[in-house]
C-alpha cells in the first residue's frame, strides 16, 4: 500500500470513528470540541470578552449542538476576509417525546416525533439505542440558568424497536410500500409491560441509572433514536462507505479535518480561516444555532470587534469573504435512472460535487463555482457539477441563508452519496479525502 493510500485509509477510518461517536448533534459537537481542544484550539464562552492573539485556534460551541472553531490570522479581516466552511450537525431521526412512554397492547412504547425527513421504512426491524442530553438539577448552575447542569447521553445498547408487521398481515407491503402512520406506528417498542410497574417511569430510570444521578435530578431531555450497527467499509474492493447520519456529519468531518490540516504546517496565515457547524439545518435552519440565526454573524462580528474594527470594516471583511456550504449530494443511483438530469450525473469516488440551481435553492453563482473549481485544481481533485431534474423538486442547504444574511458570496458543495435520508447511508471511500484536500487548501488561502 502506497503512503498516499495508507493515509487516505487513516483519515477514512477516522471519519467512521467520528460517526460512530456521534448519535446525536450534541455528540457531534462533542467529539469536534475534543480534537479542536487537542489540536491546542482554546475555548471561548459567548458570556466572556473574547482576546485573541494571531495564530492562536479557538472554538465556541452554542446550545450544545453547534460550533464554531476559527484560526486568528496577522492580518485584519477587513483586509483580509474570513475564509468559511458550513457544514450542519442534525440528522433526520426519531425523536423521543417528553412524555412518550405508555402502555399499549401488553408493550411499554416510546412516542417519538419525526424529526426532518428520514426515510421511515429503513427504521424498522433495527435495534435502536438512545443518544442526546439530559438538563439536570444542579446547584453550580450554567449559562442556560441558576441549578441547571447538562449532560451529554448515550445508551449504546440493543434497547428499542421499530417492528414491522408480518407479510400475512399487510400484504401489499411489496406492491404498494410500507406506509407508516406517524402517531399511531411509528412508537417504538422498549419493553414487555409488567404489573406494578408505575407507568412513565421505565425510561427515566434507565437514563438516571445511565448518568449515575437520581431520576428527580433529571428535569428534561433532548433525545435521538439511532441506529447500533457500526459505520464499515463495504463493496468487493471496501470502495463504499457506509453508516447513520453521513448526511452531514462526513461534511463535518471535512471541514473540521481539513481545519486541523490547515493549520498543522505551523504557518499562521494573514486571512482568518473559520468552521462553523450548525444545528437544525433539516428543519429550516431558524433557530439561535442554525444557519438563519444570529451563530454566523455574531462570531463573525465577534471576531472582528476583538481586533478592534468597527461596523464599517467588518462589512469590507464581509465583501473579501467566501463560504463554502458543505452538504451531502445525490450521486447517481442505476436503478433510478430516470430521476436524475441526463446531463449532470455524479459519481460516488470522483470528488467533489458543486451543486447549482438557478431558484436559489443552493447559493452558488458563476463566480463561486469557477473559484471552487480553482481550489480543486490548486488541491489536485477532481470536481463534479450537479443540477436536479426540471420536473422534481429540489432540496436546499444552509448556503442560501448564511450567504444572504451577510452579504457573503458562497458555493454549495457536497460528497456524492446513496440513500440520502435513510437510517443507514452510503458514500464512495475515496471522497472523503478529496474533499478534505479541497477544504484545506482553501483554509491555506486559496
Amino acid at each position: 500500500m502506497s503512503i498516499e493510500e495508507t493515509l487516505r485509509r487513516e483519515r477514512l477510518t477516522d471519519l467512521l470513528d467520528y460517526l460512530d461517536a456521534s448519535p446525536s448533534p450534541w455528540h457531534a459537537v462533542a467529539e469536534a470540541a475534543l480534537r479542536l481542544a487537542k489540536a491546542g484550539f482554546r475555548r471561548l464562552l459567548e458570556e466572556e470578552a473574547w482576546r485573541l492573539e494571531p495564530g492562536q485556534g479557538y472554538f465556541m460551541i452554542r446550545g450544545g449542538s453547534a460550533l464554531c472553531a476559527f484560526v486568528a490570522g496577522t492580518a485584519p479581516p477587513e483586509e483580509k476576509g474570513f475564509q468559511l466552511v458550513g457544514a450542519h450537525t442534525d440528522s433526520p431521526c426519531l425523536r423521543v417525546k417528553p412524555q412518550g412512554e405508555h402502555v399499549k397492547g401488553g408493550f411499554v412504547r416510546l412516542g417519538v416525533e419525526v424529526y426532518g425527513g428520514p426515510i421511515l421504512a429503513t427504521w424498522t426491524d433495527r435495534e435502536l439505542g438512545l443518544a442526546g442530553r439530559l438538563v439536570l438539577r444542579d446547584g453550580a448552575g450554567l449559562r442556560d440558568g441558576p441549578g441547571l447542569r447538562e449532560l451529554p447521553i448515550k445508551l449504546e445498547r440493543p434497547l428499542l424497536r421499530l417492528a414491522n408487521p408480518a407479510i400475512h398481515l399487510n400484504r401489499e407491503v411489496n406492491s404498494k410500500g410500507l406506509i407508516l402512520d406517524k402517531q399511531e406506528e411509528l412508537p417504538l417498542l422498549l419493553a414487555q409491560a409488567e404489573a406494578g410497574l408505575p407507568e412513565g417511569r421505565l425510561l427515566l430510570e434507565l437514563l438516571a441509572a445511565e448518568a449515575e444521578v437520581e431520576p428527580g435530578e433529571i428535569l428534561s431531555f433532548d433525545l435521538c433514536s439511532w441506529d447500533l450497527q457500526s459505520a464499515c467499509f463495504w463493496g468487493a474492493s471496501e470502495e463504499f462507505i457506509a453508516s447513520g447520519r453521513l448526511d452531514n456529519l462526513a461534511m463535518c468531518h471535512a471541514g473540521l479535518a481539513a481545519l486541523l490540516l490547515a493549520t498543522d504546517e505551523g504557518e499562521v496565515p494573514e486571512h482568518t480561516p473559520v468552521l462553523v457547524l450548525f444545528d437544525h439545518e433539516e428543519v429550516g435552519s431558524q433557530s439561535p444555532t442554525g444557519a438563519d440565526g444570529s451563530l454566523l454573524p455574531d462570531l463573525l462580528e465577534r471576531i472582528h470587534a476583538a481586533r478592534g474594527g468597527g461596523r464599517e470594516s467588518f462589512l469590507r471583511a464581509c465583501s473579501r469573504s467566501f463560504l463554502i456550504s458543505a452538504d451531502m449530494a445525490h450521486a447517481l443511483h442505476p436503478s433510478y435512472l430516470r430521476w436524475y438530469e441526463p446531463q449532470h450525473h455524479v459519481f460516488l469516488n470522483q470528488g467533489p460535487v458543486i451543486k447549482l440551481n438557478s431558484n436559489l435553492r443552493y447559493a452558488t453563482d458563476g463566480v463561486g463555482q469557477a473559484r471552487f473549481q480553482l481550489i480543486c485544481e490548486k488541491a489536485e481533485v477532481p470536481v463534479q457539477r450537479y443540477i436536479h431534474r426540471t420536473d422534481l423538486p429540489c432540496g436546499t442547504t444552509i448556503g442560501p441563508m448564511a450567504s444572504a444574511r451577510l452579504g457573503i458570496r458562497t458555493v454549495d458543495v457536497g460528497n456524492p452519496m446513496h440513500s440520502m435520508h435513510s437510517v443507514r447511508e452510503s458514500a464512495g471511500a475515496r471522497d472523503p479525502e478529496l474533499m478534505t484536500r479541497a477544504l484545506a487548501t482553501f483554509f491555506q488561502g486559496a
